[in-house]
């Protein structure tokens, strides 16, 4: 019996979808893009020379692309034309966006199905919404396609036209993207303004008041002037440390002595003037894509890429709706449900008389989606799914559905109070001191009761202004000064913060650079090329970042100009309207076209990079630090020179602005002692020297200029972990040199038990027979006796006996989990019993603390399970470029 088939992404979406469509439909999923652009080397024979052959594209001709399924998609695909086979219509029912118009449409060029074809969308996947799709079809978005397509030959063309460029002059293997570039050079940029700061101190001041014999209505209130002249604060000063208004004072330590022992004789205080105000908030709008992104980052410490593969779960199960989206509209349903449930759990009186409508007001945006919300027309609470999903998911779950409840509820209401005081001294540094206090008092919590949005670290390391709570006060009432506040006056200004997954996402979205959608995926890019290091919440560029970026700007910088990138997304988004042609615009992009100025082939990307000059890579990968040492980034890393000559490596995950002065002196002085010698092995003749490697530090014999050609291995061994660089000498670097260490012969069998150090650790062999040591002392220590004892010992297969944790960390707030650190095969490593991550080399167990550990082990989990086994490359077979039918 003939079925109607329905085609969607994923198996979780297919097997909710076919829960509602029932016996009559057949639900499958085509796991995402099931074709794509090639590499040129998979190319057919005859096309690798042609138009198409260096991108998969014709460039001559009207950009048209060659597509060819993906090898892991062709058992897909002949499953999908089975099913076709046997159905009498076809529902196309991929996301109702560029990605998911574009799949239904290579689906189409695939499958070429003889029966009607309906296109089926939906922004959630509820039974209600489901059959309202049924009913609702519609033809393939032909535009939306081009501007998918259009973004897609456009990636290509700046990747493979720019990214050969960094292989030559900065390292092979790198790659430039038309918003990875771009992000990363905010993100180098940030960093530069770090470096190039200055901070500068300043002291500030705050005392205690009351009313005239009333303790314990006691506030604080910070001085503002003396003598009628402001006092200076963090914000009044430049990035150089100087003043932004030379008429500010900067409060010595001097003036805090002297003020505060003027202080503590209670001087004659008076109010000088009262003022209240009333304070309103507005509940934060429902969450875009990214909105959820910057929050779930800053409150459920979440990566974006962990957000939306999240996200995506809770869409494709039908928890929320589409949660690629750049609108913040709710739906009347959802309204209407969100008012409903406000007014049940906070009461009638919590919700304003109309419903809250609310705009997009970011720039660029253009999806026709609803905010992300939870499903369907009744909202369900946390509570209601918390048996259905694990700890991330419904943290998530939660996060979205408290924005979506506060964004119907009313305004928090209430009242800003501030006092300014006036207090005479005899101080010798001012007579008249002013001070100010002011604090809120909410009167109606509103929407805060179920929801407040998080906000990202401010400019200045100055703390919080708290909530005050100040008593009556009238203008003129004199009070009594207890005296100055003991706690630390004097601060200095910090650098701009480094941005963090959430700010730069916030950045980029306010710059119109790249789509929300597309966030997850850059970060996740940008810290897998090495270009970005995450350190607990910041991002820190590499010294590789500074180099790539540097090369960029200087040589091809309209590529990484923030309002050109922008202007890219702009003419994209008219391409997906119909107001844009998709063959012009990439005509433009690449070749130029010619204008009035006679200009116009310089504007294509591919005169720009074929016109380029020799570029001087040394001077791309160097930065001079001063005092003549320069920093320079090599095929293996950073490393520090000097004008003799003499070289330091640079850890990997030593941020830019760390490498101070000190740091460099230290770097040199540590490489001073690699290759240090310890001394000749009178065994050999030859010199014992130690050395710090990539894989940590080692002795080694230096060989002699006949041995070397001859091409005689040096005996080399590694430090054991007790053991330093600094402090190793001749008789331990010796010992470790003897390895492996002969223990005797096994009376039973006539073979030799030898004491290794190997990859895994310490251990016994004997013949093939090998068994794990305790420790590596006991390589020099342990007797035949022993080792006789251990190999009466049943083997132990698999996994031995658990150890105690080195560590405890506490609970993940991601999985629920313990988190511990424990000593594994390859060194200590962080765990919650399902994820683990090696501990870096740079941190120790001592100073590991919780939050990092969460951040390591989530970052873990968004990379998802590694890869294993080689690739194998299948023959491919002819085929001719598939153009694209006029029903497109």
């Amino acid at each position: 019996m003939a079925k109607k088939l329905v085609i969607v992404e994923s198996p979780a979406k297919a097997k909710t979808i076919g829960n509602y469509l029932g016996p009559d439909y057949q639900v499958v999923a085509s796991i995402g893009h099931v074709r794509d652009l090639p590499q040129p080397s998979e190319l057919p024979t005859d096309m690798k020379k042609g138009p198409y052959g260096k991108f998969a594209v014709n460039v001559e001709g009207d950009f048209e692309p060659y597509y060819l399924v993906n090898k892991d998609k062709k058992k897909i695909v002949t499953e999908l034309k089975r099913d076709l086979k046997e159905a009498d219509e076809l529902y196309l029912a991929t996301d109702e966006d560029r990605e998911g118009e574009a799949i239904a449409w290579h689906l189409l060029q695939i499958l070429k199905p003889k029966i009607p074809v309906k296109r089926m969308v939906f922004h959630e996947i509820t039974k209600d919404a489901i059959q309202e799709a049924l009913g609702n079809t519609r033809e393939i978005n032909t535009h939306l396609v081009d501007a998918q397509e259009t973004r897609r030959i456009l990636d290509r063309l700046y990747g493979y036209e720019v990214s050969p460029l960094l292989w030559r002059k900065v390292r092979p293997g790198l790659s430039a993207g038309r918003v990875q570039s771009v992000a990363t050079r905010m993100v180098v940029q940030r960093e530069r303004e770090r470096l190039a700061f200055i901070p500068a101190t300043y002291h500030d001041l705050k005392a205690t008041f009351a009313p005239i014999g009333a303790d314990e209505n006691s506030f604080t209130a910070a001085l503002n002037s003396i003598d009628g002249v402001r006092i200076a604060i963090g914000k009044d000063f430049n990035d150089n440390g100087k003043l932004k208004k030379q008429e500010l004072r900067v409060l010595s330590a001097e003036d805090i002595t002297q003020l505060s022992a003027a202080l503590a004789t209670n001087p004659d205080t008076e109010v000088a003037a009262v003022e209240s105000k009333p304070y309103r908030r507005r509940p934060a709008a429902p969450f875009t894509t990214s909105t959820m992104q910057q929050e779930a980052g800053r409150k459920l410490r979440m990566s974006a890429r962990d957000t939306m593969r999240t996200a995506q779960y809770l869409y494709e199960n039908g928890y929320i709706t589409y949660m690629r989206t750049d609108s913040t509209a709710l739906s009347k349903q959802a309204i209407t449900a969100a008012r409903r449930q406000a007014s049940e759990l906070y009461g009638a009186a919590s919700i304003p008389e109309k419903p809250r409508y609310y705009t997009n007001q970011t720039k660029g945006a253009q999806e026709a989606h609803e905010a992300i919300r939870p499903a369907g027309d009744t909202i369900r609470t946390p509570r209601q799914v918390e048996n259905e999903l694990n700890n991330q998911q419904l943290a998530l779950y939660d996060l979205i559905w408290k924005r979506t409840i506060a964004s119907q509820m009313n305004d928090a209401t209430g009242q800003t109070s501030s006092v300014r005081l006036t207090v005479h001294t005899a101080a010798d540094a001012g007579n008249e001191l002013n001070f100010s206090a002011s604090g809120t008092v909410i009167t109606d919590q509103g929407f805060l009761a179920a929801y407040e949005e998080g906000r990202d670290r401010a400019r200045y390391s100055e703390a919080p202004s708290s909530e005050t709570r100040l008593p009556k006060l009238t203008a003129g009432e004199a009070l009594d000064c207890l005296g100055a506040n003991g706690e630390e006056t004097e601060h200095a200004t910090t650098p701009p913060p480094r941005y963090t997954e959430a700010s730069l996402i916030k950045a980029l979205e306010e710059r119109g650079i790249g789509r929300p959608s597309t966030y997850a995926a850059t970060i996740s890019t940008i810290i897998d090329r090495g270009y970005v290091i995450r350190r607990r919440q910041a991002l820190i560029p590499s010294w590789l970042a500074f180099s790539v970026t540097r090369l960029l700007e200087e040589n091809l910088g309209k590529l990484v100009d923030y309002d050109f990138t922008a202007g890219m997304e702009t003419d994209l988004d008219q391409i997906a309207a119909g107001t844009e042609n998709r063959v012009e615009w990439l005509r433009n992009f690449y070749w130029g076209t010619d204008n009035a100025t006679g200009d116009g082939k310089q504007s294509g990307l591919k005169n720009k990079v074929d016109s380029l000059g020799d570029i001087d890579a040394k001077a791309v990968n160097s930065v001079d630090l001063g005092n003549g040492v320069t920093l320079r980034v090599g095929r293996y890393g950073p490393y520090l020179e000097r004008g003799d000559g003499t070289h330091a490596s640079v850890p990997e995950d030593l941020a830019p602005d760390e490498l101070t002065g000190k740091v460099v002196e230290e770097l040199f002085r540590k490489a001073a002692d690699n290759g240090r010698e310890l001394g000749i092995n009178p065994a050999t003749g030859r010199m014992v020297i130690v050395k710090d490697g990539r894989y940590g530090p080692y002795v080694t014999e230096v060989l002699s200029e006949a041995e070397t050609t001859e091409k005689v291995k040096a005996p080399t061994a590694s430090l054991f972990k007790t053991m330093d660089i600094s402090t190793v000498n001749l008789e331990q670097a010796l010992q470790l040199l003897s390895l492996p260490r002969v223990v005797g012969t096994d009376p039973g069998t006539g073979e030799n038990i030898t004491a290794q150090n190997g990859r895994y650790g310490p251990y016994l062999k004997r013949g093939t027979d090998s068994r794990s040591l305790t420790s590596e002392d006991q390589l020099f220590t342990v007797t035949l006796e022993e080792a006789l004892a251990i190999y009466a010992q049943p083997k132990t297969r698999g996994r031995a006996a658990a150890k105690p944790p080195l560590k405890e960390l506490g609970t993940d707030p991601a999985s629920g989990k313990p988190v511990v650190i424990k000593d594994g095969r390859f060194g200590p490593y962080i765990t919650d019993g399902t994820t683990n991550v090696t501990v870096p080399r740079s941190s120790s167990i001592e100073e590991m603390d919780a939050e990092t550990a969460w951040q390591l082990l989530a970052d873990k989990r968004a990379k998802g399970p590694s890869k294993r086994g080689g690739k194998t490359r299948a023959k491919s077979k002819k085929k001719t470029a598939t153009k694209k039918s006029g029903s497109k």
